[in-house]
């Protein structure tokens, strides 16, 4: 090749590999410091895609834990207060045996159907009074026909419905699931022996209630434990396809970097050489 002044092809070459390093040092310092490999859709536009519907279904994961919590919370509540039911229909049994003997007088008889009452307001009041957050668990807002809905994935089809029925003492239609019926007294030999009937069947209703949310209360458990499973999946995967290998990127800077000073080095080399041309004209 001729000797010449006005095209240093030595320099255009080496002013191509420096931007080459420049732009490689760049985009190794971009990794490092957002500890990201995408960036950007021209870093890896199907990367990005993966990387963001893996982010759509995390977010709905843990949106759906939270739900989950919370299910278990309302639950756990409701089966609370049927555990204290449970509690004071033992007592009232109590009472209706102990009434059902002749060794109580009148006056007897009428103090503990005095008790009998004062237990049975409390029971309505615990079906009339109990909540979680705002939401009435035994007023029979959520009977079969229109069960609470639990959301525990992140699609639209990953819900369960639940039937909290109600808490009440008096007969209400059986399909409500919490009607007591109790609606007798033990002022008498005779009332109390028919009571305590009664008793054993609100007994055996509430009984069944409790294993019911039990039941729910166990199933959501195993719902919590999925769903942190496949969240904690989900990150791991997505982690995967969009951060940063670190030893990988501070070999690629440390590369960049030598090449950036070769480039620059064999620029000046390029730049100096056109001095022994030059030197054929000053002589």
């Amino acid at each position: 090749m001729g000797m010449s002044i006005n095209t240093n092809a030595g320099a255009e070459v080496a002013a191509v590999a420096a931007q080459r390093a420049a732009a490689m040092m760049d985009e190794a310092m971009l990794r490092l410091s957002t500890g990201k490999r995408i960036n950007s859709a021209k870093d890896d536009a199907a990367g990005l895609a993966v990387a963001t519907r893996m982010a759509k279904e995390i977010a709905g994961l843990g949106q759906a834990l939270r739900n989950a919590n919370d299910a278990q919370g309302l639950v756990d509540t409701g089966e609370g207060a049927l555990k204290e039911v449970h509690t004071l229909l033992l007592r009232m049994r109590e009472i209706a045996v102990s009434a059902s003997s002749d060794t109580n007088t009148d006056a007897d008889r009428a103090a503990l159907d005095t008790e009998v009452t004062a237990l049975e307001t409390e029971i309505s009041r615990i079906g009339d009074q109990t909540s979680w957050g705002g939401i009435n668990i035994f007023t029979g807002t959520y009977d079969a026909d229109s069960p609470i809905r639990f959301h525990l994935g992140p699609s639209s089809t990953n819900y369960i419905d639940v039937t909290l029925g109600m808490v009440s003492i008096g007969a209400r239609d059986s399909s409500l699931q919490g009607s007591l019926s109790l609606t007798g007294s033990v002022t008498s030999r005779s009332n109390a022996t028919a009571y305590l009937g009664g008793i054993d069947a609100a007994i055996s209703i509430i009984s069944a209630r409790r294993g019911n949310f039990g039941a729910v209360s166990n199933r959501l458990t195993s719902a919590i434990a999925n769903l942190e499973n496949m969240k904690s999946s989900m990150v791991t995967a997505k982690g995967q396809v969009e951060d940063a290998n670190y030893a990988e990127e501070t070999a690629k800077l440390a590369r960049a970097q030598i090449l950036m000073q070769a480039a620059t080095a064999m620029l000046a080399q390029a730049n100096a050489s056109k001095n022994a041309t030059l030197k054929l004209v000053t002589g």
